[in-house]
C-alpha cells in the first residue's frame, strides 16, 4: 500500500498516544494522516493537541446523553436502524445471567451516543479508526457500521496490560496489585467484547521490587508510544491479515476465533 491511509481517532483524556500517532505521521514512521479527532469528553486535553496540529475535532458528550436518558427514560429514542435483540446476541460484555433491563439500557443509550459519533464521522473518509485512550465500550451497533467487512477490521485499540490478562479500565493497576513480575501493553482490533479482540502486537517490561504503580505506568506509556505507531504502520502497509482458527478442547468442544498474522514486508 503506497498511498497514505486516512486515520480517525477517538479519545477521552490527555491524548499522549494520540500525540505519538500524530508525530509518527509527521515523521514518516506512519504512512498516514490524521483526519479527525473525536471525544466523548468536552474537557479532554487531547482535543487541544489536535487543534494545535490543525486536525478537525468534535465532541459527543456521552455523560450528558446518558444522564438525560436516566432522567427521562420515556424519551429514550434509539436510532431507527438499531436492533436491540441483535445487539444483545452479538455483545459479550454481559453474560447470560446479567440483568436484562440494565443490559438493554446500556446498549440502547450507547447506541444513541454512537449514532451521533457516526454522524460526526460521516464527513470523513477513513481507512482506520484508532482508540487512543477512549474510555467507552463500543457496541455492535457502532462496530458493524465501521467494520463493514469482518475479515478486514478497521478499529484498533491500545490496552495497558498483556491481554488476555487484566482487561478493563485499570490494566497497569491490576498488574501491579496482582504482584506480576512483568507488565506490558497490547494493541488489538476491537470486537464485541471488552478487550477481547485479535492481538496485533505486545511489548513487555520487567517489574522490579522497588517499582511503584506510578513507575509501572511510566514504563508502560513509553512502550505504548512506540508500539501503537508500529502497529498502525503495519496496517498501512497492508501486512495485517485475519485468520480464523479452530481449537478443539479436551472435552471435545470446538471454539473459533480470529487471530492476526503479520505478513513480511517483501514476499
Amino acid at each position: 500500500m503506497n498511498k497514505k491511509i486516512r486515520i480517525g481517532a477517538l479519545i477521552s483524556g490527555s491524548g499522549t498516544n494520540l500525540q505519538a500517532i500524530i508525530d509518527g505521521c509527521e515523521l514518516g514512521k506512519i504512512s498516514g494522516q490524521m483526519v479527525f479527532v473525536g471525544s466523548d469528553n468536552p474537557d479532554s486535553a487531547g482535543l487541544e493537541r489536535a487543534k494545535q496540529n490543525r486536525i478537525p475535532t468534535f465532541v459527543v458528550d456521552y455523560a450528558s446523553i446518558i444522564q438525560s436518558c436516566k432522567k427521562s427514560p420515556q424519551k429514550l429514542t434509539p436510532p431507527p436502524d438499531f436492533n436491540l435483540d441483535e445487539a444483545i446476541s452479538k455483545q459479550t460484555f454481559f453474560g447470560p445471567n446479567a440483568d436484562a433491563e440494565k443490559t438493554a439500557f446500556f446498549l440502547t443509550t450507547r447506541a444513541v451516543a454512537e449514532a451521533q459519533l457516526l454522524s460526526r464521522m460521516a464527513g470523513f473518509d477513513i481507512d482506520l479508526l484508532v482508540l487512543a485512550g477512549f474510555m467507552r465500550n463500543l457496541t455492535p451497533y457502532f462496530i458493524d457500521r465501521v467494520n463493514t467487512d469482518r475479515s478486514q477490521p478497521r478499529i484498533m485499540n491500545i490496552h495497558p496490560a498483556l491481554l488476555p490478562a487484566f482487561a478493563g479500565v485499570d490494566g497497569y493497576g491490576d498488574t501491579f496489585r496482582y504482584g506480576c513480575k512483568v507488565g506490558g501493553c497490547t494493541v488489538h482490533f476491537i470486537d464485541y467484547g471488552e478487550d477481547t479482540g485479535p492481538i496485533i502486537g505486545q511489548r513487555v517490561f520487567d517489574i522490579a521490587e522497588a517499582d511503584t504503580l506510578d513507575s509501572i505506568r511510566e514504563k508502560g506509556l513509553k512502550l505504548e508510544w512506540q508500539l501503537y505507531p508500529e502497529c498502525i504502520q503495519l496496517f498501512a502497509q497492508g501486512r495485517l491479515k485475519m485468520e480464523k482458527t479452530t481449537y478443539t478442547h479436551k472435552s471435545g468442544r470446538k471454539s473459533e476465533r480470529f487471530i492476526v498474522r503479520i505478513e513480511p514486508l517483501y514476499k
